[in-house]
């Protein structure tokens, strides 16, 4: 027989056997992807369900997980978007009008709310509230309140709160005094409850300090119930971590910083690849530390 003929033959039956390879991991690869899309997915947070999506209400979505008939529900406040498994992919206007609150100085993009129902679903971080008063009989009214407004911002920020949730407003105008009765200025008092669409991640917060315990406290923030605005001081103190653990959603971090007044457990406000921030408060005044990690 030829020999040229014979390595034709054989170049052909291995072009063929590649070829049927080649077909078969094309096919299995467009099985892998239908049959993950044979599920919608709910984008919530900081986490993906994937569910079958059986209603959207007003306030929430309605899902049961594969191969389960129990209905759960999600409030809308919570959720990024839905992926279904059509493709079609539905965005949420309620989650994406928040803003993020990375550190203190972004106490501007907090909203302050009084409908309730814009904070269902969502996690709440602490009470917050505030106070201002005006300097004279003369201060004006209006900017007495936008103070106190700032206050509470700023407070809510220092937890890693983008929302506020406002239960009780007292406001009084100037009354001016006379012979037998003397005057007071304006003041407002606020109080309300912090809250955020996200939290920070503990998985990924554990990550990032490892096995580490010794870090340095680099920056403190601070705000007292008579001061008008908030304080900020270059630090340079041991801040030593004894424990991480996780409760409802909040991580909360037991440690030791040198030279300060407090309960040693401290909240996570908020963390980046350099850095995290911790928050408390101590006898009416609410604190923010900034912790260098690498």
């Amino acid at each position: 027989m030829n020999p040229y003929l014979n390595a034709g033959v054989g170049r052909s039956r291995n072009s063929l056997s590649l070829l049927k390879s080649l077909a078969l991991t094309i096919s299995l690869t467009a099985l892998s992807s239908i049959s993950k899309a044979q599920v919608d997915t709910i984008f919530s947070n900081n986490t993906k369900i994937a569910c079958t999506v059986k209603e959207i209400t007003p306030d929430a979505v309605k899902y049961s997980y594969p191969g389960e008939d129990l209905l759960n529900s999600v409030y809308k406040g919570t959720i990024q978007k839905i992926v279904f498994k059509s493709g079609r992919v539905q965005t949420f206007a309620e989650a994406t009008s928040y803003k993020t609150v990375s550190g203190v100085m972004d106490y501007d993009k907090v909203t302050i709310t009084v409908v309730e129902s814009e904070v269902k679903g969502l996690y709440k971080l602490t009470d917050v509230s505030s106070k201002a008063k005006g300097t004279t009989v003369f201060s004006n009214q209006e900017r007495v309140k936008d103070r106190a407004y700032h206050k509470m911002k700023i407070q809510a920020a220092m937890f890693g709160a983008n929302i506020v949730y406002l239960t009780n407003q007292r406001t009084e105008g100037n009354k001016y005094g006379g012979y037998w009765q003397s005057g007071s200025t304006a003041e407002t008092n606020l109080t309300g409850v912090g809250y955020s669409n996200i939290l920070p991640d503990y998985e990924k917060f554990k990550q990032l300090i490892g096995t580490k315990t010794d870090f340095v406290a680099t920056k403190k923030f601070e705000l007292g119930a008579s001061d008008t605005d908030v304080s900020q001081d270059i630090i340079d103190k041991p801040f030593t971590i004894s424990n991480v653990n996780i409760e409802s959603g909040i991580v909360l971090i037991t440690a030791q910083l040198k030279g300060e007044n407090n309960n040693s457990i401290f909240q996570l406000a908020n963390f980046t690849d350099n850095s995290f921030s911790v928050a408390y408060k101590h006898k009416g005044t609410a604190y923010n530390i900034e912790v260098k990690v690498k």
